[in-house]
């Protein structure tokens, strides 16, 4: 199974970009480290519109816009379901019966709304600095790439698929593949303050999520994209000063 393959493997689970026929998910599992490439091409989307568009609060919006879009929500989704798992009340198995219920509760929608509105608040004060959507999106997928690798499954599904088919060292891979971000016109130490705030945030979900849940699934997976874009995007606001 060539690395072409599984980067289109890659491309057709985490967008919804027309990439050819369905590619044998399997070259993916196996390299999953290979998250931050989707995160290059989502990214570079989403800085089109704080190139094109004048108005920085229009072109904030139909950026986060477009990286749902071409996203197909997949992550936000998970987002709204931690977002039910955290304010359910009572045992572990409360929890995880909200966390992995598909009705969405006042949690969802309350989670989902703060982190749209941190990343919207953000990225409008970030328009004169469109590579920070750019940024964002790699270090959200090197996040997802590293609770692949590290958290371990409380249930059956997706994320067990990948977890068992990953190696713990895919860590590393995944982060070297973010190195590429230091060759932009940006001030070093504002790459390095997003990179450390999404490898932290990457540790609080994934202690947090064993300690309440019992381990990870794909919810938190996919929640993690939605919640380390906004902490990044925070994180390179307030690094700039």
């Amino acid at each position: 199974m060539s690395i072409l393959e599984a980067i289109r493997a890659l491309l057709q689970f985490t967008t919804i970009l027309p990439i050819g026929k369905p590619a044998d998910f399997e070259a993916f599992a196996k390299r999953s480290y290979l998250y931050p490439l989707a995160g290059y091409l989502i990214g570079g989307f989403g800085a089109l519109p704080l190139i094109l568009i004048p108005h920085p609060l229009t072109a904030a919006a139909v950026s986060i816009g477009f990286i749902l879009l071409i996203s197909g929500c997949n992550h936000f989704d998970g987002l709204l379901d931690l977002g039910d798992g955290l304010m359910a009340h009572g045992s572990r198995e409360v929890r995880i019966r909200a966390l992995t219920d598909r009705q969405v509760g006042a949690g969802g929608v309350a989670m989902g709304l703060v982190i749209t509105l941190i990343s919207y608040g953000a990225l409008s004060s970030l328009t004169v600095l469109p590579l920070a959507v750019l940024i964002a999106e790699v270090a959200a997928k090197v996040s997802m790439a590293s609770l692949t690798a590290l958290g371990r499954p409380f249930r059956e599904g997706i994320h067990s698929y990948l977890y068992w088919r990953a190696k713990p060292w895919f860590v590393l891979p995944a982060w070297f593949l973010t190195l590429p971000l230091f060759l932009l016109p940006i001030p070093w130490i504002v790459i390095v303050s997003a990179l450390f705030a999404a490898s932290l945030t990457t540790l609080i979900l994934l202690f947090g999520g064993t300690r309440l849940f019992g381990g990870i699934n794909g919810d938190l997976v996919g929640a993690a994209n939605e919640i380390v874009r906004a902490v990044t995007l925070l994180t390179i606001l307030l690094a700039l000063g």
